[in-house]
């Protein structure tokens, strides 16, 4: 996670602190690429907090970050999941010419609990900024992610899966959400495991090229048994 431990957001499942942010570390790329160097990491996600603080949301420092892995290794595969920078096209841009492997972006829940469950976020949005992400860079892998346990029906999560792919996501987490302290949202229900097997041979009909699905998982889970087609380094295509 780059770019600091202070959110500007206070989504109602996340334990990560929401405060004023301190200023960027404009030596963190350099440093992370040389973290993942040394632990030898042929796949890496790249996250962040939301830092609406910042006129580009953080867009520039994921990058830089990018390029400096690159720079190191260009055999990395780079995964980034990022916030939805307010809906910034310029800021998303950015993004994606720094050439990721994979764009994700969680949508978190289904439309109808976005309000309760995610802070400013709002679900139409984060479907536009997926769905433009595929636009700009259409080499790019796509994914989201979905938790499953707060309050959200069958047929709600079903739609959601459509909407994702109406927005040429490709890969797709399902996972049961835990709630951090009991300050965070309560679980409404324990999703059992052959639920979660069968949402995954769900999603695959559906047209998800990869899926992992399981009360285990999380964006993160497992990232590198998908295998995205590499990209050249000398101009960043396939």
């Amino acid at each position: 996670m780059i770019a600091g431990e202070r959110c500007t957001r206070a989504c109602g499942f996340c334990a990560v602190a929401t405060a004023k942010p301190f200023a960027l570390d404009v030596d963190e790329p350099r440093r992370v690429a040389e973290a993942i160097r040394r632990m030898k990491l042929k796949h890496v996600v790249v996250t962040a907090v939301a830092r609406d603080d910042l006129a580009d949301g953080g867009a520039n420092h994921f990058a830089r970050t990018i390029r400096a892995i690159r720079e190191l290794d260009s055999g990395i595969v780079i995964e980034v999941l990022t916030p939805d920078f307010c809906g910034k096209e310029s800021s998303l841009a950015m993004v994606l010419e720094a050439e990721p492997d994979i764009f994700n972006h969680n949508v978190e829940t289904v439309e109808r609990l976005t309000p309760v469950v995610r802070s400013r976020a709002k679900y139409l949005l984060s479907l536009s900024v997926l769905r433009r992400a595929k636009e700009l860079d259409p080499s790019v892998v796509t994914k989201s992610g979905v938790m499953l346990g707060l309050g959200e029906t069958e047929s709600e999560l079903f739609q959601t899966m459509d909407d994702l792919r109406a927005a040429s996501v490709q890969v797709l987490t399902l996972g049961q959400y835990l709630r951090p302290t009991p300050d965070h949202l309560p679980v409404v229900e324990y999703i059992c495991p052959e639920a979660f097997d069968a949402y995954k041979e769900v999603a695959e009909r559906k047209g998800f090229e990869f899926v992992a699905s399981g009360p285990l998982v999380r964006s993160s889970y497992h990232a590198a048994d998908y295998h995205p087609t590499r990209r050249r380094a000398s101009n960043g295509r396939p």
